[in-house]
């Protein structure tokens, strides 16, 4: 395998991916603000809303597929053992509805039986997945005892303490508003018990936990980094991104040529801990090289060879070979 390195991750090898998700099966793909990957050990946090899919009411992409054909797929699965969209052979092909959808119906379904978490996906190579019965690939001696509703609050929150440092109502509830009343009565549950402090961030309220206050890092080095996602955690919560960084992300896939600003897939440009510039890359697999397609500086760049390097850094991780 080329020698490469990921700009988000520094030490991350793609092999790293595979060996967590397929050998030692500690992490497990799951739509959390986008598809994503968690510890397998906290796999009972998320069974309650796989089992709360199953009955309903379904996600507006889940329509286009029936009950009978996500028991279908599990059944072919469970008899013949892990398989790939493209092991199913006589599928009656449709037109596809979306540019990303298959034109093969059992691709849905499958999809699906992973969202209610009858199905996992035990490996990938590039875009294709292999699909496997989720308590045969994990082999649990016993399937993980769902969550309670006040387990899935608190291990919400402390997702969010975790990763965030300082929280908001917003940022613990993102694509959940609805449980904005229970987690703020988990919230101020902790605060009298002194396990959270309030904290103002621009005139908005948020919390931490005493640790964090007492150990807050130096400001990170300018010339550390990051090419990131617009799917990265710290860029996809835009309200808390323009409230922290004061750089407002525009993600520009769906809007029309001439009305964008940074460019179609533009990478935010973290350096240190200021957003710099917004990076339009694509990758010529045929040249070998990433190209620029468009870079828009929305700060001014303390150092310029530092980016470049990450820039680098970019293009190995993504031409590197793929084993």
């Amino acid at each position: 395998m080329t020698t490469s390195c990921s700009p988000r991750i520094p030490g991350y090898r793609r092999d790293d991916l595979r060996q967590a998700q397929s050998t030692d099966k500690s992490v497990f793909e799951v739509w959390t603000h986008a598809l994503s990957y968690a510890p397998a050990a906290d796999f009972r946090f998320f069974l309650p809303a796989m089992r709360r899919l199953r009955t309903g009411p379904w996600l507006s992409w889940h329509r286009g597929a029936t009950a009978q054909d996500v028991r279908r797929v599990v059944k072919r699965v469970r008899d013949d053992g892990p398989l790939t969209i493209r092991d199913i052979t006589d599928d009656v092909l449709v037109d596809k509805d979306w540019l990303w959808a298959s034109r093969k119906p059992s691709k849905l379904a499958l999809e699906v039986a992973v969202t209610w978490g009858l199905l996992t996906v035990s490996e990938r190579a590039g875009m294709l997945k292999t699909y496997e019965l989720t308590d045969r690939h994990f082999g649990w001696p016993q399937p993980p005892r769902p969550a309670t509703a006040r387990q899935e609050l608190a291990y919400r929150l402390d997702r969010a303490l975790r990763a965030q440092g300082v929280v908001s109502l917003p940022s613990v509830c993102f694509h959940a508003p609805k449980l904005k009343p229970a987690v703020r009565e988990l919230i101020e549950q902790r605060v009298r018990r002194r396990q959270l402090v309030p904290v103002d961030v621009a005139g908005v309220e948020h919390w931490a936990t005493p640790d964090t206050l007492d150990s807050i890092p130096p400001a990170p080095d300018p010339a550390v980094v990051h090419l990131l996602s617009p799917f990265d955690p710290l860029i996809i919560q835009r309200e808390r991104l323009e409230r922290l960084f004061g750089y407002k992300h525009v993600f520009e896939a769906y809007v029309p040529k001439p009305k964008r600003r940074y460019g179609y897939f533009a990478l935010p440009v973290l350096a240190g801990d200021r957003i710099v510039a917004a990076a339009d890359l694509k990758t010529d697999r045929a040249a070998g090289k990433v190209l620029i397609q468009q870079w828009t500086p929305v700060a001014d760049i303390v150092d310029r060879p530092a980016v470049d390097a990450a820039l680098a850094c970019f293009e190995r991780f993504q031409l590197a070979a793929v084993t």
